[in-house]
């Protein structure tokens, strides 16, 4: 057992928790940001008017992209699961 093999295995697990967790946030802060510069350029101080699109946006970033982040995570879970040879020997 060499701890390469668990760097790297820890290294790929964060690359890919990274990786799903922006393909739902990035749209969000996109849209966080257009709203709240339409809220300064036309003086609106409203909390839900920022808070719901994100919200909306969220959730059907999370909808769009579930098919996929699921198969990602099972391609990782099936590469674990190929590599406890290499790990244990």
């Amino acid at each position: 057992m060499q701890p390469e093999v668990f760097v790297d295995i820890v290294r790929s697990a964060l690359g890919l928790v990274a990786v799903l967790v922006s393909a739902s946030i990035l749209p969000s802060l996109v849209v966080g940001l257009t709203v709240s510069v339409f809220q300064a350029a036309t003086s609106i101080n409203e909390q839900t008017l920022s808070f719901l699109p994100r919200l909306l946006v969220t959730i059907l970033g999370i909808m769009w992209g579930a098919h996929w982040g699921l198969t990602k995570l099972t391609e990782f879970f099936l590469e674990l699961v190929h590599q406890i040879p290499t790990v244990l020997g």
